[in-house]
């Protein structure tokens, strides 16, 4: 929490409250949420010093053990060049990345671990063993992926879908994407999110089709469909985040301006939106692959330890709600 602190007739008041929205925020959480259900996580090739800081900060905050999965020699020389005490992490040794997957995937079939992290290793090679149908760790789920986009400056956080996993997919794609990205939401505590469906237009248009199945899709939540959630489309960005723009155009909408998830109608929308967010806007995002039978953190090889520890955090409070219910 911030905001200023004024004294007046000896009592204390509160000017400008808000929450900060950092690492720390949903670190705290994490800690709050999974209790003492400390969650495992099986990190294929973790041969890159920033997934094991960010590892080495969630095994110290008391939320997760971490299984690693890799070359043993790198795995110990990046440690050793970071000066990162592991001898408290597993070292399962892998002979190359496909075995590193396989590998990782086997600690979940075995019990040992209860989600899995990729590391410096391509998301297709991990999801390749993930599907597998002899690693039986499909639900029949769609496979999708939940960015979490936050920034320190503002009291907000969203969760944005789908902007890695699916080209371009259809309407039953689009449910199972806002019924994961709403399991994320619950699983950090939010039990009723608002999902905007993004379009170009925030009006049904025959010739959009992005628009017509906004449309749909609300309707399937109306109707019980789609449950633990409101949904509305379509809407613009701005008039899914801003109230200003929702004021000026006129929307009288439940979510236009307070929406808490972000469905995109493509990848190549969700991409592009983390993404000018980050570079351009001074935000960090991480991600997650929500649908198998144990969250996937998901993060890009260049990311940072804080866009991983966050990860992390939000793929235990996942794995934690997952295993109590």
């Amino acid at each position: 929490m911030s905001g200023s602190w004024i004294t007046y007739d000896n009592k204390t008041y509160v000017i400008g409250v808000y929450r900060m929205i950092n690492q720390d925020y949903f670190i705290n959480l994490a800690k709050e949420r999974t209790g003492n259900a400390i969650q495992t996580v099986a990190v294929a090739a973790p041969h890159d010093l920033a997934t094991l800081e960010s590892l080495r900060n969630a095994v110290d905050l008391g939320f997760t053990k971490a299984i690693l999965v890799g070359d043993e020699n790198i795995i110990t020389d990046v440690a050793k060049e970071g000066n990162l005490d592991i001898s408290d992490m597993e070292l399962v040794h892998a002979d190359n990345l496909a075995d590193a997957a396989q590998k990782s995937v086997d600690q979940v079939t075995a019990g040992k671990a209860s989600l899995i992290m990729k590391g410096l290793i391509d998301t297709s090679v991990i999801l390749k063993a993930v599907v597998k149908k002899e690693n039986n760790l499909r639900t029949g789920k769609t496979l999708s992926y939940v960015g979490i986009l936050f920034n320190e400056n503002r009291d907000k956080y969203y969760l944005s879908s789908d902007g890695a996993m699916l080209i371009s997919p259809d309407i039953e794609q689009k449910k199972g994407i806002i019924e994961n990205a709403v399991d994320v939401a619950h699983a950090l505590g939010n039990e009723l999110p608002k999902v905007a469906m993004i379009c170009a237009k925030e009006k049904y248009y025959e010739k959009m089709p992005a628009t017509v199945d906004a449309v749909a899709l609300q309707r399937m939540n109306h109707e019980g469909e789609i449950k633990g959630c409101v949904v509305s489309g379509p809407l613009q960005i701005d008039n899914a985040v801003d109230l200003h723009a929702v004021e000026v155009k006129g929307i009288d909408d439940p979510v236009a301006g307070h929406a808490d998830i972000l469905i995109v109608p493509a990848i190549e929308a969700g991409n592009v939106l983390l993404k000018t967010a980050k570079y351009l806007g001074g935000w960090t995002f991480g991600g997650i692959v929500v649908g198998a039978k144990v969250p996937i953190v998901v993060c890009s090889r260049s990311d940072g330890e804080s866009a991983k520890l966050v990860s992390i955090a939000v793929a235990c409070m996942l794995s934690a709600r997952n295993a109590s219910k």
